[in-house]
């Protein structure tokens, strides 16, 4: 018996005109449709007058309704995994079936579409050359700050997913971890009253004191590049001897090791009594 196909199918994140024609016709013909949340995803299938069978698959029932579907496509169902918005499989539990799928070895097929994240990071004016995404963060105080030090010294783009509840809690604790950088916030993405923030952690702290409705995604800019000593592949001991070598003496030597290794002299001074 021939397996069916899981197709991973972005739905638009705003305006429902941001759908692929390619995903319109899967979603057409598959056999079913699991939907992270059926009230929306009935609105855009009757809005292309898409007449399917449509199951829910969230967080909630994902264990259970996930091995309902593998039964399905082990029996050669095709079947059309869509999330809220967006591209199924970031920060949802269509990432589980994908890989339960793929352990089944049933084809998954992905396609193109609609991306919050992308989206955002493009409009940010920040760095695109290299980002992380880090999608939502712990909502518990402590875990924020542990994950934030995590990212501290992280020099790519970072790309954040926050609900309007906790906007101001995390945009405190990331001034308080990484410094008040450049950040850019966007919400209502693609909808009509789509808008961009862009300015420091302390200019978005005070234009968003008055909690605004939609889910947020907060482009931070990458920290610092910390440059490489040159010399830190060396030993301090042959350091000091490709000063002495030089000319210098050893005393000079040990002050000038010591500037360029950022170490105290008379740890420098210890290294250089056998020489």
């Amino acid at each position: 018996m021939f397996k069916g196909t899981l197709f991973i199918c972005p739905t638009p994140i705003g305006n429902l005109e941001d759908i692929t024609l390619r995903t319109l016709r899967v979603l057409e013909e598959v056999d079913l449709i699991a939907a992270e949340d059926t009230r929306r995803t009935i609105k855009l299938l009757n809005h292309y007058n898409i007449k399917k069978p449509l199951t829910s698959y969230h967080e909630h029932n994902s264990i259970k309704k996930g091995r309902v579907l593998l039964e399905k496509l082990k029996k050669g169902e095709d079947i059309a995994l869509v999330s809220d918005a967006g591209m199924p499989g970031i920060s949802d539990p269509g990432e589980d079936l994908i890989k339960e799928s793929i352990e089944e070895d049933i084809e998954v097929v992905v396609l193109p579409g609609a991306t919050a994240s992308i989206t955002a990071l493009v409009i940010s004016g920040l760095s695109t050359e290299k980002f992380a995404f880090e999608g939502f963060l712990p909502s518990d105080r402590k875990n924020r700050i542990k994950e934030l030090e995590r990212l501290k010294n992280e020099e790519r783009t970072i790309i954040l997913y926050e609900s309007p509840y906790r906007l101001i809690d995390l945009l405190t604790d990331v001034k308080k971890v990484l410094g008040n950088r450049k950040i850019s916030i966007s919400r209502e993405l693609t909808k009509v009253y789509e808008e961009t923030f862009r300015g420091t952690v302390e200019d978005g702290i005070e234009e968003f004191k008055k909690q605004k409705k939609g889910e947020f995604v907060v482009i931070v800019e990458g920290g610092e590049k910390n440059e490489e000593n040159p010399f830190e592949k060396i030993s301090i001991k042959d350091h000091l001897k490709m000063y002495i070598e030089k000319g210098f003496s050893k005393k000079d030597a040990v002050k000038k090791v010591a500037k360029e290794r950022g170490l105290p002299k008379n740890q420098v001074y210890k290294e250089s009594i056998n020489i």
